[in-house]
């Protein structure tokens, strides 16, 4: 029997993708997760999330989906769509890829019945056991291991991002530092446009001065 964990980094960042990630293992080695040390991502060191990303890797299946801004702004804009339901799809989608017996969750939507029926519709496999739970990276070890993967592969892509654009923005985060000075600097630069999430505050914000400053001026 295979048990599987979803969780994802990065939902809430004013720049850069969001990572989902997907863990399967044999119930049978589920506790080898836990004698490695693997827990909610938050708890550990970007040092650790990678010693722990290669190990995780070598133990099960895995999968890992990368989310850009893009297609985060089209499902925040739309009249029809939202995050969570953008979130639910590519967990089906991950699931359908690795198709293990049983499945846990990190639901982000606070109607938990609702977010399962829709994931469960999207899912090949009919007879999987499906588990959604608030914070499962914190109660179930593939989640927790999920949530390392997602971790580790944004901050990955966040790294080659810097690179090729050749500066440093920071974590894409907009309480940090580094990224509120770099969207301050080039929000309206052509080049950028496809790293910032356009349907964000901190970007609406800077939009909507502009659009006043113009009225005003007229």
């Amino acid at each position: 029997m295979y048990v599987a964990g979803i969780d994802e980094a990065g939902r809430g960042p004013a720049m850069g993708p969001m990572a989902m990630a997907i863990v399967s293992v044999k119930k049978s080695d589920e506790f080898k997760l836990r004698t490695m040390g693997v827990k909610d991502s938050k708890k550990l060191s970007a040092k650790k999330r990678e010693e722990l990303a290669v190990v995780i890797r070598d133990i099960g299946r895995s999968k890992v989906v990368l989310i850009d801004a893009k297609e985060v702004d089209k499902a925040v804009l739309s009249p029809s769509d939202n995050l969570n339901w953008l979130e639910a799809r590519k967990s089906a989608e991950l699931v359908n890829m690795v198709n293990p017996d049983q499945i846990v969750f990190d639901c982000p939507s606070t109607n938990l019945e609702s977010y399962k029926q829709y994931i469960k519709n999207k899912i090949k496999k009919k007879k999987m056991k499906i588990l959604v739970e608030h914070k499962a990276d914190e109660n179930h070890l593939t989640a927790a291991a999920a949530s390392i993967l997602a971790k580790v592969s944004r901050d990955a892509e966040i790294e080659k991002i810097k690179k090729k654009i050749k500066k440093d923005f920071g974590s894409g985060y907009a309480s940090d530092p580094k990224t509120q000075a770099f969207i301050e600097k080039y929000w309206e630069k052509k080049e950028y446009q496809k790293y910032f999430r356009q349907s964000w505050e901190t970007l609406k914000r800077r939009k909507d001065a502009k659009k006043q400053r113009s009225l005003d001026d007229f």
